[in-house]
């Protein structure tokens, strides 16, 4: 008999614990997700970890000898794109298209920067032309931001793919992330944060430790930014920036933090590893941490407006139905 399953949700090759009583009684116990035998890491009488195989399906069982218990539903992330090189968070628009880059090593040229996709349709190229695209980053008029880690480039593209430079200089460009005045903040690497104006005036708002990867920018509901740029700690840290560029440790104890996001009653989620276990991790807003989807590679996820998670691993994109609205923050044009 299932009494617990921990996280309730995960990717491919991500590991699930299942707790409960009469596992081995029997026989070695067997793991099933729908249709798909998942392996066995640990096995025990009360507790086994599986892990998630592809094609899996959410209904998981456990049988031993003649018994199985009953289907226990688990989210299991269903893969929507393969063959792509992520490096931060996807972006979602208000129709729910997904956007997200093949932004390759330090200075490739790839035929497509950023891909549209379509649950549908799956992904078909968006934008060209850019080297490294790194963040992605919607306003409120559904102009898309791309971030270029290549030569500190912001560009900027409306829906139908039309694109232009809207800032450069930005140093090694990394996270991008919008406030409630619609100013752009641009994550370099090593050190800064820039606030961009909507006249495009730019300033130095905040000095963070550097990265040796990128920054990671995403608002919070009482108006702070929140950013992770992983280290060479295992035990790396959110930081919290003021209006007024004040920065403060939110959080402390992750391993590799990379994209985060915030649901609507101010939980945020953040691409790592805790407690040695990776996927994404939720932050409640006392500070309390725990693991809320599992799975390897995983560097960034976004909210859709039904509330679905997307999730980005270093080749994939995966849709998980965890059924959490996103937090919307009140643009003004």
């Amino acid at each position: 008999m299932i009494s617990q399953v921990s996280p309730e949700a995960a990717i491919p090759g991500g590991e699930l614990r299942i707790r409960g009583k009469g596992f081995a009684k029997d026989s070695r116990p067997r793991v099933m997700l729908g249709e798909q035998s998942a392996p066995i890491v640990v096995g025990s009488d009360s507790l086994v970890i599986a892990r998630v195989p592809d094609l899996a399906s959410g209904e998981l069982t456990i049988t031993s000898g003649k018994n199985t218990s009953p289907a226990w539903f688990c989210d299991i992330g269903i893969s929507l794109a393969e063959g792509l090189h992520p490096v931060s968070s996807p972006a979602v628009d208000s129709f729910g298209q997904i956007f997200t880059t093949f932004s390759g090593t330090r200075g490739q040229r790839s035929p497509v920067s950023v891909y549209r996709i379509d649950p549908a349709e799956g992904a078909r190229p968006f934008l060209s032309d850019i080297m490294n695209a790194t963040a992605l980053a919607f306003d409120s008029n559904g102009i898309l931001y791309i971030s270029s880690r290549n030569d500190g480039t912001v560009y900027e593209a409306s829906p139908r793919g039309e694109m232009s430079i809207y800032v450069e200089g930005m140093g090694v460009a990394t996270g991008l992330a919008f406030d409630q005045n619609e100013n752009l903040y641009v994550g370099d690497r090593s050190g800064t944060i820039f606030k961009i104006s909507r006249d495009r005036q730019i300033y130095v708002f905040a000095t963070v430790e550097p990265s040796i990867a990128a920054y990671h920018l995403a608002f919070g509901p009482e108006g702070y930014l929140y950013v992770t740029g992983p280290t060479t700690s295992s035990y790396d840290c959110v930081h919290r920036i003021s209006r007024e560029g004040e920065v403060e440790v939110f959080y402390r104890g992750l391993g590799r933090p990379q994209g985060l996001a915030f649901d609507i009653l101010g939980n945020l989620y953040v691409a790592a590893s805790h407690a040695g276990r990776r996927g994404v991790v939720r932050l409640t807003p006392d500070r309390e941490a725990s693991l809320f989807v599992s799975g390897p590679g995983i560097v960034g996820l976004a909210f859709t407006p039904t509330g679905a998670m997307i999730v980005s691993t270093t080749n994939s994109i995966y849709r998980l139905e965890v059924g959490i609205p996103p937090q919307i923050l009140p643009l003004k044009p």
